[in-house]
C-alpha cells in the first residue's frame, strides 16, 4: 500500500518537472501503459494467490517457496507503483492541457477587451485600489465576439480627477484632487467593462514568489486592469447577481468583522482566523509573525480545523443525547458517539470550505474524514499509510499543491508528530500533562521543521519554541473562539480584537530582539534532505546514542556556505524587478547592490526581490549605490538599509531626506579594490556638481575589473550626452558585459558607444509591457546590426554572469524552465 501510494506521489511530482507539455495522446499512452501495467500485477496477484499457486510453489520445494512468492509480491509491489505512478502523472498532464487552453490567447495579448462577467471570490481592496478575480462570460475586441479567456484576475485601480492614468503615475508637486476610488465590488455581482488584459506572467527569480505558478494552481487564466476614460465604454453594472453563496457569506462577515472593529489592523487579523483572508493581515504584522514563528496561527490551520472538529463533535454529541430524551430510538438508530463524529466533521469541513479551503485545512479535514470511517468501520491503518492517502487525496484535487511550501510543512508536521510516537501520549491528566504535552509537541515541531522552513524561507524562528507556547493556548483557546463566537453576538469581535493586540505587543517585543530569528544560506535540495532526516532523527523515540547521528546529519545548517567567485574574479546578478534597475555584484568576501528597484515598503522590489536573494546567498551588503534619485531605481533603498544598516551608502545626490543617512558622493576617478576585483567610478565628474544636470545626466557608472580583464559597466540613466562624455575622458573603454542605460530607452546606447565598448553581452532591465515602450525597437536593431547578444529580464528573467566565465550569460527562465512559465524561447538574442 505504502509504494502504491508513493508511486502516486511521484507520478504527480515527475509531471510537475516537465519544461514543457505533451500532446494528450502521450498522456493517454502513459495512461494505458499504466493500465497495462496493473494488469500485469493483477496477474501476478492470481500467480502468487490463485488456485493452484500452492501446489505450484509446494512442487519446487519448501525450500524455494517462501523466496519465491517474496519475489512475486515484490514485483507485484513494484509493477503497482510504476502503474500509479504513470497514471498519475498522465491525468496530471492532461487537466495540465485542458488549464493550459483555457490561457488568454496570444494575440489578445495586452489589449484592450469588453468583459462581461461577474466577480468571483473576496475582493482584496488595497491603497491603490481592489483586486479581484473575474469569471468572465464573453468577450469582445474591436467589436468582435473573442474566445473568453475564462477566470481572470483584474485590478480596478484609483484614478485621478483631472485624467484617466492610473494611480501607478508618479504624483505631481503640485495639489491634485483626491483620485477616484473604483466602486464597492461584492462576490457575484455583473458587470460589462473595458479590461486591458495580458497573459499570466511574473518576475522569474532564484529566490522569491513565483506569481506564474500561483496564478497557474488558482486557475487564472489572464490578468489585467479595469480601463475608464478617453471615449471607452464606462464601467456598468448589470442587473442579476450570480449565487455564490460561500463567498458572499464570506464577505458580509467580513464586512461585520470591519465595521465591528475599529482598528484595522486588529479586524484584519480577525478576517484571517474567521473566513480565511489573509491578505487582511498587515505586511508589518505578517513580518512578526514571521520572526517569532506563529505564522501558522493567523491562517485557518490545521490547529483550528482540529479544535472547531472537536468543539463541533462535543456540542453534536450532547444535542444527540438531548434529542434521545424525546426519541428514545434515536440512539439505536445511531449511537451518540457516531453521530458526534459525522456531524464533527461535517461541521468542520463546512468551516474550511468557508475559510478558503487551503492546504492545511484540505489536510486536516481529509484525515479526519479517514480517522472517522476507520473510526466507524472498527479498522485501523499505519500512520505512513493515513498520510500517504491524505496527500494522494489532496493531490487529486490539486496537484500543483505539492510545489507550495505549506504543503509539505503542513503533512511533515504532522507526520513527525506520528512518527515520534508523542502525540496523545501524556501520561497523566490536568494541567501539568498539558503543559508538558504542548512544550514537547511545539519542541518537536520546532527541531523537525527547521531545515525545511529554511530551505523555503531562508529563517528559523529562534523565540519560535517561546512564542508558540504563548501564542498557541492564546490564538486556539481565546482569540479564535471568540471570533467564531463574534458570529452570534458581534460585541465579542471587539473581546477578541483587544486579545489579538495584546498577543500581536507581545509578539512584537520578541521580534525586536537582535537574535529573535535565524538567517543562514538556502541550502542546495540534498544537503536539505539529509539535515531533514538528522532532524527527524533527533525527535523519534530511540536511544540518545543513535539520535546523535542526527546531530551529525544537521551539521551542513550550521557551517554550509554557497560557493562564490575565486580571488580576482566576481559574478554579476541582475534580477528580474520590473520597470527599474538593481544589480548585485558579489566578489570573494564582498556584495555590493548597484540601485535597489522600484517600489516602496512591502510591495518593493528590495523587499521581495533583492532581499532573498541575498538571504540566499549568504550576503552581508557592504556597498550600496543609488545611482541617481528616481523611484525606480531607488525606491528600496531604505528597506535595504534597515536591514544591512553597516553598508556603505553610495549616491549621487543628498539621501538625508530618504533615508536619515548622509551618502559619500560618487565622482569619476574614485576607486578601491575587494578581493582583486577593481572598482571605479566613471561618472558623474567632480565639475558637474555646478551645472543644472538631471537626475538621470547624473547618474552613477560603475566600471568593475577582474584581475583577468573582464569588464563589467553599470550605467544608471545616462543619456547619450553622458555616453559621448565618458567616451571623450576614456578613449580606451570597453566592456564585456553592458547593462543598458535607462532600460534600453531610445535617449541612450547610441551607435558610437557600442562601437567603442563591443560589449559581448548587453542586459536590459525593463517591466513586462511597460507603458515606455522599453527597450525601444531602434536600439535593438543597433545591437542586431553589430551581432551583440542582449537579453531581457521579461522574457530571461534574472540574469547571471560570471567574469571568470565571459562566453555564458544564464537566464533565469532557462535554468529552470516549467510549463506554466511565461514563454522563454526568446530569453536570450545573439544579434544574429
Amino acid at each position: 500500500m505504502i509504494a502504491t501510494l508513493l508511486g502516486a506521489v511521484m507520478g504527480v511530482a515527475l509531471q510537475l518537472q516537465q519544461p514543457v507539455l505533451w500532446s494528450a495522446h502521450a498522456y493517454l499512452g502513459l495512461m494505458l501503459l499504466g493500465v497495462g501495467l496493473a494488469g500485469l500485477a493483477w496477474m501476478l496477484r492470481r500467480r502468487d494467490g490463485g488456485p493452484g499457486a500452492a501446489g505450484r510453489l509446494q512442487g519446487a520445494g519448501r525450500s524455494s517457496a517462501a523466496p519465491a512468492r517474496a519475489w512475486l509480491r515484490l514485483a507485484r509491489s513494484a509493477l503497482l507503483a510504476l502503474a500509479v505512478l504513470a497514471l498519475m502523472a498522465g491525468a496530471t498532464g492532461l487537466r495540465a492541457l485542458e488549464r493550459a487552453g483555457q490561457l488568454l490567447p496570444a494575440a489578445l495579448d495586452g489589449q484592450e477587451l469588453l468583459l462581461v462577467g461577474h466577480v468571483a471570490g473576496l475582493p482584496r481592496p488595497g491603497e491603490r485600489g481592489v483586486q479581484f478575480e473575474f469569471v468572465v462570460e464573453s468577450a469582445r475586441w474591436n467589436g468582435l465576439l473573442v474566445e473568453s479567456p475564462g477566470r481572470v484576475q483584474l485590478g480596478w485601480w484609483k484614478r485621478s480627477a483631472e485624467s484617466d492614468a492610473t494611480a501607478q503615475v508618479q504624483p505631481a508637486k503640485s495639489i491634485k484632487p483626491a483620485p477616484i476610488a473604483p466602486p464597492t465590488l461584492l462576490p457575484g455581482q455583473r458587470w460589462e467593462l473595458v479590461a486591458r488584459l495580458q497573459r499570466p506572467h511574473g518576475l522569474a527569480n532564484p529566490q522569491g514568489f513565483d506569481l506564474e505558478l500561483w496564478l497557474w494552481e488558482q486557475g487564472l487564466q489572464a490578468t489585467g486592469s479595469v480601463r475608464e476614460g478617453r471615449g471607452r465604454l464606462a464601467p456598468r453594472q448589470l442587473p442579476g447577481q450570480v449565487w455564490l453563496p460561500v463567498a458572499q457569506a464570506r464577505q458580509a462577515v467580513r464586512a461585520a468583522i470591519q465595521a465591528a472593529v475599529p482598528d484595522a489592523r486588529a479586524a484584519g487579523l480577525l478576517a484571517a482566523l474567521v473566513v480565511g483572508d489573509q491578505a487582511a493581515i498587515d505586511s508589518d504584522d505578517w513580518e512578526v509573525f514571521r520572526l517569532t514563528g506563529v505564522a501558522h496561527l493567523v491562517s485557518i490551520s490545521g490547529l483550528h480545523v482540529t479544535m472547531f472538529a472537536l468543539l463541533a463533535s462535543a456540542c453534536v454529541g450532547r444535542g444527540w443525547r438531548a434529542l434521545a430524551r424525546f426519541w428514545p430510538g434515536l440512539l439505536w438508530r445511531c449511537p451518540a458517539p457516531t453521530a458526534a463524529a459525522l456531524g464533527g466533521l461535517a461541521l468542520a469541513f463546512s468551516y474550511a470550505l468557508f475559510a478558503g479551503w487551503g492546504v492545511p485545512a484540505q489536510r486536516t479535514v481529509l484525515m479526519l474524514a479517514c480517522l472517522t470511517w476507520l473510526r466507524l468501520n472498527g479498522a485501523r491503518w499505519p500512520w505512513p499509510v493515513l498520510l500517504l492517502a491524505v496527500m494522494v487525496v489532496v493531490l487529486l484535487l490539486d496537484p500543483w499543491a505539492l510545489l507550495q511550501p505549506g504543503f509539505w510543512l503542513s503533512f511533515v508536521a504532522v507526520g513527525v508528530l506520528l512518527a515520534s510516537s508523542w502525540l496523545g501520549q501524556a501520561e497523566s491528566s490536568g494541567l501539568r500533562a498539558w503543559f508538558i504535552d504542548l512544550l514537547r509537541t511545539q519542541a518537536i515541531v520546532s527541531v523537525a521543521l527547521a531545515p525545511l522552513t529554511l530551505l523555503c524561507f531562508g529563517l528559523m524562528s529562534i523565540v519560535g519554541l517561546l512564542a508558540n507556547l504563548a501564542a498557541v493556548p492564546w490564538v486556539t483557546g481565546l482569540v479564535t473562539p471568540l471570533a467564531m463566537l463574534g458570529l452570534l453576538w458581534a460585541p465579542l469581535w471587539r473581546l477578541a480584537a483587544w486579545a489579538a493586540d495584546l498577543m500581536t505587543a507581545g509578539l512584537q517585543g520578541l521580534a525586536r530582539l537582535p537574535w529573535a530569528a535565524f538567517e543562514r544560506p538556502e541550502l542546495p535540495p540534498a544537503l536539505a534532505l539529509l539535515t531533514l532526516a538528522g532532524a527527524v532523527l533527533l525527535v523519534l523515540r530511540l536511544p540518545w546514542a543513535q539520535r546523535a547521528w542526527g546531530l551529525l546529519l544537521c551539521w551542513p545548517l550550521l557551517t554550509w556556505t554557497p560557493p562564490r567567485p575565486m580571488v580576482g574574479e566576481f559574478e554579476l546578478l541582475a534580477p528580474d524587478i520590473g520597470q527599474g534597475s538593481a544589480v548585485l555584484v558579489r566578489t570573494a568576501r564582498h556584495s555590493l547592490v548597484h540601485d535597489t528597484g522600484p517600489g516602496q515598503g512591502s510591495g518593493s522590489a528590495a523587499q521581495r526581490v533583492l532581499l532573498p536573494l541575498l538571504r540566499a546567498g549568504g550576503d552581508r551588503l557592504d556597498l550600496l549605490v543609488a545611482s541617481h534619485d528616481d523611484l525606480d531605481h531607488a525606491g528600496g533603498l531604505s528597506e535595504l538599509l534597515r536591514q544591512h544598516p553597516r553598508a556603505e551608502l553610495w549616491a549621487s545626490y543628498d539621501t538625508r531626506r530618504a533615508t536619515g543617512r548622509a551618502a559619500r558622493r560618487c565622482e569619476a576617478g574614485q576607486r578601491w579594490s575587494w578581493d582583486g576585483v577593481g572598482f571605479e567610478w566613471l561618472h558623474p565628474r567632480a565639475e558637474d556638481d555646478g551645472l543644472r544636470l538631471s537626475d538621470n545626466a547624473r547618474s552613477c557608472v560603475l566600471r568593475v575589473s577582474s584581475a583577468s580583464g573582464r569588464v563589467a559597466l553599470l550605467t544608471g540613466d545616462i543619456t547619450a550626452a553622458e555616453e559621448s562624455r565618458l567616451l571623450q575622458d576614456l578613449p580606451g573603454l570597453r566592456a564585456d558585459l553592458l547593462l543598458a542605460a535607462h532600460h534600453g530607452s531610445s535617449t541612450s546606447s547610441g551607435e558610437a558607444w557600442l562601437d567603442a565598448l563591443r560589449p559581448r553581452w548587453v542586459v536590459i532591465q525593463s517591466g513586462h509591457q511597460n507603458r515606455f515602450g522599453h527597450p525601444a525597437p531602434e536600439v535593438l536593431q543597433r545591437l542586431r546590426a553589430r551581432a551583440i547578444a542582449w537579453s531581457n529580464s521579461p522574457s530571461c528573467g534574472a540574469a547571471s554572469w560570471r567574469s571568470d566565465r565571459p562566453a555564458a550569460l544564464l537566464c533565469q527562465r532557462q535554468v529552470r524552465p516549467r510549463y506554466w512559465q511565461a514563454d522563454a524561447d526568446a530569453a536570450i538574442d545573439l544579434g544574429q
